[in-house]
């Protein structure tokens, strides 16, 4: 209680972060923050180009079904990598002035959420577009596949955040551990055709329930299963106490360490 108790106290730092996170992040370039909508739409793209031309899924509108988990996946896997390096890269901060630290990956994973919530608005025009449609009934549910997408993106921010400050190698392994994940993950294709001998093993990577709920939602149009949800919950709120205990244990010595 006492983290977020100081998380609350310090929560005009949090929005400056974030703020600053949104408005630099594409300052200088030509196109700005239209790149927020146009990174999801070319990988879209490649893989459409891969899996329904070259490699062909068989799968319905592909774009589609790849399109509404593209998207979560792009906002957890920049959690997980870029999280990383988060407070490495405000070592200064960290080594002068007091707040805490679990400020920096939570400012993080806020921004890239915002960026996700707006690449949304991209998802649901081309479903609207594409005439597949939406369900104003399955759409009640996002905002808590939001949160738990968000609890469990933090929770992992956490962790590989406070483990980078001692293990400095671990930011660019981090690059091929969420590469290994995405395939590991139902984004590409759907769990159906998973194996049911290997289901078991897919089923304890926490970013199955969360895609899948994702896919009932916007493109079957269908309320998620309760199980779904209490899955993806479940995992979400272990995965949390693990991140913050780590964090919390580690982040005694980040100023020594950096």
């Amino acid at each position: 209680m006492k983290i977020f108790k100081e998380l609350y106290a310090y929560r005009e730092m949090i929005f400056s972060l974030v703020r600053r996170d949104l408005n630099g992040r594409y300052k200088g370039s030509v196109l700005g923050f239209f790149w927020t909508f146009l990174n999801p739409l070319m990988q879209l793209g490649v893989y459409t180009l891969v899996f329904s031309v070259i490699m062909r899924s068989g799968i319905e509108d592909f774009y589609l079904y790849l399109f509404v988990a593209l998207v979560p996946w792009i906002f957890f896997s920049t959690s997980v990598s870029g999280g990383a390096s988060c407070i490495w890269a405000q070592q200064e901060m960290v080594k002068k002035i007091y707040f805490p630290r679990e400020v920096l990956p939570v400012a993080f994973v806020t921004s890239q959420f915002i960026n996700m919530l707006l690449s949304f608005l991209v998802v649901l025009v081309v479903l609207i577009v594409s005439g597949k449609g939406i369900s104003i009934i399955a759409i009640l549910y996002l905002p808590v596949i939001f949160l738990v997408e968000y609890v469990l993106a933090l929770a992992m921010a956490f962790l590989t955040s406070s483990l980078t400050v001692y293990l400095r190698d671990l930011e660019y392994l981090l690059g091929i551990i969420t590469m290994v994940w995405q395939f590991l993950t139902p984004v590409m294709y759907s769990i159906e055709q998973v194996p049911e001998r290997l289901r078991p093993i897919f089923n304890l990577n926490p970013m199955t329930p969360i895609i899948i709920a994702y896919r009932d939602i916007l493109y079957y149009k269908s309320a998620p299963r309760l199980t779904t949800l209490l899955h993806a919950a479940i995992f979400g709120g272990i995965m949390l106490l693990i991140g913050v205990f780590t964090f919390s244990k580690l982040k005694l010595r980040f100023a020594e360490e950096m």
